[in-house]
């Protein structure tokens, strides 16, 4: 999508990967102490050598004293787990959780709409999906009404075990404000869920009055009858302002774990050997950036502004070019990297699709690719209340390729919708 890596984070990786550069006074001072310290952590100063099962030590602490300084409350290295992105954590933490048949099997409450990979995981461990759906009307916000519709019908026929929550949202771009996480962590208490936050997008923050609010912070601030509650959160090298989707780098933090379920949680990573430790160093990077006054912090500040700033703006470009199309409604994109417009499909577009046996927003994306070359992923992918159709959209293209990429759609679209007019 044409950005440009963070330059601080290559070099570290790079004399990571050739410690005969260390020496080279080309790379700046900080740079090749980040690089040190994360080889005298690895196996024989390399990382090409498998780390422990969790991660390398240096980096489960550095990662430990990011999330301190982040959330302003304790964080111990034992309870950080390295992973291979934060999907293999997300995977894994389903895994310990899945149980019994019938009624006593467990249930795993997912947003609708959500990231697939939430309901690939369910289905492939066999636990029962539980939907709840977000508010599309109000910003697609996470009502407490419909997790308690959703958790009391689910046990009619499953055990709810797992909440899991997406902020910022993938595919809706929502942020949580700060009451909606009281409120989400307190409906878990109350309910006996493991709470799994996937908080990959927490530094994709667009819309005025939004902030990221964690959920272990949040937790910790409602004192002792909900400190206790057990969580797994989530964050990744693949997103943010980083990007580095390929180096598979990420983590999960547990908290409250029994001890001997914990002992299981690593039994069960250690079945992987380790994650990608070129990832590891990545992720490093990520929660040990550069500080004021050492060499690399001003061009480091300058390019993570300027990444966030111009997603910012493509955010707001998006949302407003949809809302000006007929037939197309697009909520603010508050946080994350995608935009999840609503579409009004004719009737006559709907019995096409249904004729060919395809879903409405499918066919209407195969169409938008066949015919302006735009490839959209269509909402019946992610789940939708019925008879709503969407798609979702990144908002990653730079600011020149998204105006042509706007043009087109919106050419299509008006075509579309006059060839399928009722």
């Amino acid at each position: 999508m044409g950005q440009k890596p963070i330059t601080f984070l290559r070099q570290v990786i790079s004399l990571c990967v050739n410690p005969d550069l260390l020496n080279n006074e080309s790379f700046p001072a900080d740079a090749r102490e980040r690089a040190r310290r994360i080889l005298q952590g690895c196996k024989g100063g390399s990382l090409g050598s498998y780390s422990d099962s969790v991660g390398v030590e240096v980096i489960r602490k550095d990662i430990a004293a990011y999330i301190e300084r982040r959330d302003g409350f304790p964080s111990d290295p034992d309870n950080i787990f390295l992973s291979t992105g934060a999907s293999d954590a997300i995977k894994n933490m389903v895994k310990l959780m899945v149980r019994g048949s019938g009624r006593d099997q467990t249930g795993v409450m997912i947003p609708i709409p959500q990231y697939p990979l939430y309901s690939a995981v369910t289905a492939e461990l066999n636990a029962v999906q539980v939907n709840y759906y977000l508010d599309e009307d109000n910003n697609w916000a996470l009502d407490i009404a419909e997790l308690e519709r959703s958790v009391k019908e689910a046990r009619q026929h499953c055990t709810p075990r797992v909440l899991c929550v997406i902020n910022p949202g993938n595919p809706t771009g929502q942020v949580l404000s700060k009451e909606n996480v009281r409120e989400i962590i307190k409906f878990a208490a109350r309910e006996h869920l493991f709470l799994m936050a996937d908080e990959v997008y927490q530094d994709n923050i667009y819309a005025e009055g939004c902030a990221f609010h964690s959920f272990k912070k949040t937790m910790m601030e409602l004192g002792p009858e909900y400190s206790t509650l057990e969580l797994a959160s989530f964050h990744s090298t693949s997103k943010g302002y980083m990007g580095e989707c390929g180096f598979r780098g990420g983590y999960m933090e547990v908290i409250n774990m029994d001890p001997q379920v914990k002992l299981q949680l690593k039994k069960l990573v250690s079945t992987k050997l380790c994650p990608p430790v070129s990832g590891q160093a990545t992720m490093d990077c990520v929660v040990n950036p550069p500080q004021p006054g050492e060499p690399s912090y001003e061009s480091f500040i300058k390019e993570k502004t300027a990444v966030l700033k111009s997603l910012a703006e493509r955010a707001k470009l998006v949302a407003e070019t949809f809302n000006s199309i007929e037939g197309v409604t697009c909520n603010t994109v508050q946080g994350a990297m995608y935009a999840f417009p609503r579409i009004a499909l004719p009737q006559r577009a709907v019995e096409k699709a249904k004729s060919l046996g395809q879903a409405p927003d499918g066919f209407y994306a195969l169409q938008l690719l066949e015919q302006a070359g735009i490839c959209v992923v269509p909402g019946s992918g992610f789940g939708q209340r019925e008879g709503t159709y969407h798609f979702r959209t990144t908002i990653l293209p730079q600011p020149d390729k998204l105006k042509i990429f706007m043009d087109a759609f919106t050419a299509f679209h008006n075509k579309f919708m006059k060839e399928y007019a009722d």
